[in-house]
Parts: structure tokens; sequence; C-alpha cells
């Protein structure tokens, strides 16, 4: 033995060993990684960003916007939809009256609705401060024209592009529209950025292009990062135009929304309209217009009012520019692959501790917490969209083997250090001991106190193996069955029964002394399924059985002991041939009958006792397998 070696409490560990802790988890962070390259867990983490979003505390109500809503009321008010001209034109020409910044009319107007089409078109022709709107998106027969009356810096586009999941996390700021749209050369604003724009005019704020990168926007400086393919969880998205994510604003009512009745009979404060961004949509869930968006609070899940996302993106901007909101910021694709490694290798030096399961588990639930916050309070206090997914993922698989590595590499320390003990054994069993043994045959010749000391030596040598044994094994694993005789539960279940069996005869009970003929039968039994637990409970049972028999049998002359498998179900059963003339089976069970009936129960078997005048039986049988409960599987 080295001195290295000697020093050691434990043998040192092979390097291989370390090897297969680290190789599984490299193999899965690259798994990950590539699953993320692919787009596999593109969906989960949009899913995760909407979460995040509305997981956020409640934002002060923002007092630069005003939502008229057309209701279901005011539909029915009205008798008409889409709501007419006139009524259009009554209702711009009322807010204009309490001097609004700007009016922005969701709504299409690219055709006369009458009646009233010609008040309307003097309103939008007198009113420089209103936007209208119009779509671009897809074929010919999508596109929704603006008023003609309007000249193009008063039209806004209401388009979103909308993700795989049909879900809308992005909008456009500007873009050009498809080939075969009307004027398909003149490069689009949106209609939210319409707003804004006219709204910070007011401010001696005006739209420019990026300082950082040309092809953002910029008002101030404030820039908007241009949304790209590769963003966040995004992989290879459609990028066209200039795109920024939607960064809502939260909580459950967000802006003033009045309706168009209140507003047309006069029941709306001024205060709420005068120098305002006044957004005109329809609130009704009857006329359809909604989009899917997960990550802003509404009464509809998942399903919002066009008008109010248009509110969404106004204010974001107007947020930004003004109060220094933060918008949604992403890391470039490297940054966020060794993000992932990261969470990774935490899991890899988690495996490392090789803590036991339940502080396993404990670290492992605080790691993912740990996680959790640090992406909620990246994106809830600087807007930056960090992945959350893929790491979470990455950590929580790595870091499942730790449930098992510990009773494993705490199995592995026990058997290597059972080995040592038994080469410890061995060496004293065939050096001091055969020396003792030799010299206790000619102890007639040594003096009787020397011949006394040696066998104490013997004794005490011998004492070791059973200590060392006993401090080796896991409490879980190991039956004591008297003061010097620990049996290993691991071992097979028939040699196991044996022991208790040797062990228990060795007794002083009376019942044992008349015995004259032992059959015996012990064969493998079929212990898939039982617990360390189950296996202990089979072994008291034999053990009480044999006590039963040593304290009250009367003078038995013959003990029968079977351990063995059918065909169909396990067997033990231990029987004599004591004399009870008149015996009757007792009327109260005691506690090892209740305890037996017990065990049956929890191994679906059978346990039964019979007390005859020829003798006694007892015998437990339960089915060759065993179905592991929940509680089994998490032990």
């Amino acid at each position: 033995m080295t001195q290295s070696e000697s020093t050691s409490h434990w043998p040192r560990l092979p390097p291989y060993r370390w090897l297969r802790r680290l190789v599984p988890g490299v193999t899965i962070v690259t798994l990950i990684i590539l699953a993320r390259m692919m787009g596999l867990l593109e969906v989960a983490e949009w899913k995760a960003l909407d979460l995040f979003l509305r997981w956020r505390p409640t934002e002060p109500k923002d007092e630069r916007l005003l939502i008229v809503g057309i209701n279901e009321q005011d539909i029915q008010q009205v008798g008409q939809y889409p709501i007419p001209d006139g009524k259009l034109a009554a209702l711009i020409t009322t807010l204009n009256q309490h001097q609004p910044r700007v009016i922005g009319v969701d709504l299409y107007r690219g055709l006369p609705i009458e009646p009233g089409n010609t008040a309307l078109t003097e309103v939008f022709a007198s009113s420089p401060n209103v936007i209208g709107i119009e779509r671009i998106a897809g074929v010919v027969s999508d596109v929704a024209t603006p008023p003609a009356v309007l000249p193009p810096e008063q039209v806004g586009i209401v388009d979103f592009p909308l993700d795989a999941d049909g879900f809308v996390r992005r909008t456009y700021l500007g873009t050009l529209p498809s080939a075969d749209a009307i004027d398909p050369d003149r490069f689009r604003f949106a209609l939210a950025l319409r707003l804004a724009a006219q709204y910070l005019a007011s401010e001696g704020l005006t739209l420019d292009n990026g300082r950082r990168d040309p092809r953002n926007m910029r008002f101030g400086e404030t820039e908007f990062p241009s949304f790209q393919r590769t963003d966040g969880g995004y992989v290879e998205s459609d990028a066209e135009g200039i795109q920024i994510l939607i960064n809502p604003r939260s909580g459950e009512r967000p802006f003033d929304i009045v309706s168009m009745t209140d507003v047309l009979q006069g029941r709306v404060d001024a205060e709420l309209i005068r120098d305002r961004v006044v957004l005109i949509g329809v609130t009704s869930l009857s006329a359809k217009d909604l989009i899917n968006s997960a990550s802003i609070q509404s009464d509809n899940p998942s399903l919002v009012y066009g008008v109010e996302v248009h509110a969404h993106v106004t204010s974001q901007i107007l947020s930004a520019v003004l109060a220094g909101r933060p918008l949604i910021r992403v890391w470039q694709p490297a940054w966020e692959y060794l993000w992932i490694m990261l969470w990774g290798g935490f899991g890899v030096c988690l495996l490392y501790l090789k803590l036991p399961t339940l502080r396993h588990a404990i670290a492992t639930v605080l790691g993912i917490a740990l996680l959790l916050t640090v992406c909620l309070s990246a994106l809830w206090g600087s807007g930056l969209w960090l992945a959350v997914v893929p790491p979470l993922v990455a950590f929580s698989l790595v870091s499942l083997p730790g449930f098992v590595l510990y009773e494993t590499t705490l199995r592995e320390r026990i058997d290597e250090r059972q080995q040592i003990i038994e080469r410890t054994y061995d060496a004293i069993h065939n050096g001091p001991l055969q020396t003792l043994a030799i010299l206790l045959q000619a102890r007639e010749q040594l003096d009787p106190a020397v011949s006394q000391r040696l066998e104490g030596l013997n004794h005490e040598i011998r004492t070791i193996y059973v200590n060392l044994l006993q401090e080796s094994l896991p409490t879980a694993e190991k039956l004591q069955l008297n003061s010097q005789k620990i049996v290993d539960l691991r071992s097979p279940l028939s040699e196991v029964l044996y022991e208790v069996y040797a062990a228990t005869l060795s007794r002083d009970l009376p019942g044992f002394d008349s015995l004259k003929l032992h059959i015996i039968k012990f064969e493998p039994l079929v212990t898939e399924g039982l617990s360390s637990d189950d296996r202990r409970s089979l072994c008291r049972f034999l053990e009480e059985a044999l006590c039963n028999v040593g304290k009250h049998a009367n003078h038995p002359k013959r003990l029968t002991v079977t351990c063995m498998a059918t065909e169909t179900e396990n067997l033990i059963l231990v029987a004599d041939n004591g004399k009870n003339p008149g015996s009757k089976e007792p009327k109260g069970e005691g506690h090892g009958t209740e305890q037996a009936r017990s065990l049956a129960r929890r191994l679906r078997g059978k346990f039964h006792r019979d007390i005859t005048a020829t003798g006694s039986t007892c015998e437990m049988r339960w089915p060759l397998t065993q179905t592991k409960s929940v509680w089994s599987w998490l032990r």
C-alpha cells in the first residue's frame, strides 16, 4: 500500500468515474443547443416570455392615451355596423373640441359607409391630427385601402407579423407592402408610430435613423433596435421591414377607456381627452376585431381588441422616449449559447458534489428558482429577454441523475469498503487466527492463564469482522439478529431467511430442546418489487414464527421450515408437531399476528395460522411480482 492510499479515507476514484458524470452532461447540453438551433424549443420559449410579461407587477396607468371604444351598446344604439360615416364624423368633431394631440381611427374607411360620408370627408380634410389606417398584408383581396382624402403621412398600417403559433409578439414600425399591393414602392409606417411621432413632435422630437445602426428608428436619444431573425427565442423568423418586440404595459386597465356614446353625449371629462393620443376602435366581441396575444392581460384569455394592442405599442414608444421605460432587448446568439452551457455546467457541478437525495432535490429546486429569478429580474428590470427554457431543461436533465447518483456512489463505496474489510479479515484469518488455532490446540501444555488470554484474543479478533460489517452496511440494508449477528438484506432472500433460521434456532428456548428432526427447505424466492422494508418484515415474520415454536409448542419432536417459490406465489411455512390436547384458536390476536396480517396486505398475499391438537402451522404466501408504490419509487 502506497503512502497516498494509506492516508486516504476512501479509495481514490478512477478518472473514468468523473468522465461518466461529465460526458452525459456535455451530451445533454449539446443536444439542447442543437434543438434550439433547429427551433424545437421556439414555441416553449415564446410561451415563457408571455408568462413572464403577464406576471409583471401592475404599472401606473398611461395618462397620455385614451381609448374610445365602440362597444356592443353603441352598436345596438346606432342600429348599424360598421358604424356609419356620419356618426364617426360627429365623434371626431366632438373629440377635437377638447384639443387632443392626435386621433387614431382604427376603423377601415376606404369605402363610404352611408349615411354621412360627405361629412366624414370634410372632417378628414380639415383635421391634420387625424390618422387613418390601411392593411397591406398578403394578396390584393386582403388589402384594405385608407380614406382617399387623407394624405400618406396621415395613414398608418395596422398589420402585425404573426408567430408560428398564431400569436402576436412583434409589431411593424414600418415596412414595404407586397409586390401586388397598390403603390408597392412607398414605405408604410405603422399606426402606432404615426401616433407617437405626431405626439412627440409637440415635444420637439422627430423621427430619425438610428446612430448605432442606420436601419433602426430613433426619437432623440432613444433608438429602437430592429428585430433580427434569430433574436431571443426566435429561429430564422421573418424579419421583413422594421420590427420591434412588443413590451405591453402591465395591469388589467393600463389605459382609460370610454364609450362612443359617452363622448357624443358629453359625459367624458375634457381632461381625459386634452393633449392626449386618442384611439378610436371597436371593443365589441361581435365585431371580431381581435388579436391573439398571450402577453397582454385581458378579459378574454389570449384575445385582445385590436385597438388595445395599438394602444400598447403607442404607449411603449412614448414611454421609452419620454420616461426611459425599457424596450425588450436580447443577447447575441453566441452569448445565449454560453448562457445555456453555463446552466448545464451548474448541473454537472451539482452531480460532482454527490449530495444525498433530499439535499440534491433541494439544491435542484433552488437552482431552478435562481434561474427563474434571474430571468424575471432581467426582463422586468431592464427589458433583457434571457433564454429560460433551454437552460432550464439543460440544468434539470443534467442534474436528474443526481437523484440516484448518491445512492449508487454510496453503494459503490460500501462495496469497496466491504471488499477491504473482507480482504483484511482473510489476511487475519489466514495469518494470526491460524497461528492462534495451532496454539489453542496445544492449550493443555500452556499455562491456564495464557490459554485463557489466547481464547479471549481469538474471540476479539473474530468480533472485529462482525463490527466492521455492521458499520459498513447502511441501516436500511442490514438486519441485526443478535449482538454478534448482522445480515445483509441485499443478499438473496432465501440465504437471508436461512441465516434467520439458524440464528433463531440457536436461542435458548424450551421448545427447541425436544426437537429431534428438522425438515428444512430453502430455495430461491422471486423478490422482484420487494423493498428493504419488505425483506426485513419477512425475516421478522420467520423469526416470530420460530420463536412461537420455541416458546409455546409442547415438546415438539419435528420442525418443518419451508421457504420456496411455486409457479404463482412465494411461500414461507413453519410447522411443528407439538401436542396440544383440546387446543383452540386464541380469541384475540397478539402483536406478532397483527404485524403478519399487515405484511400480507402490503404484499397482496395471505397469512394463515392454525393451532390443532397435533401441532401448529404458520404460513405466509404472496404473489411472485410486486407492484411498486409511488412512495417506494421516491425512496
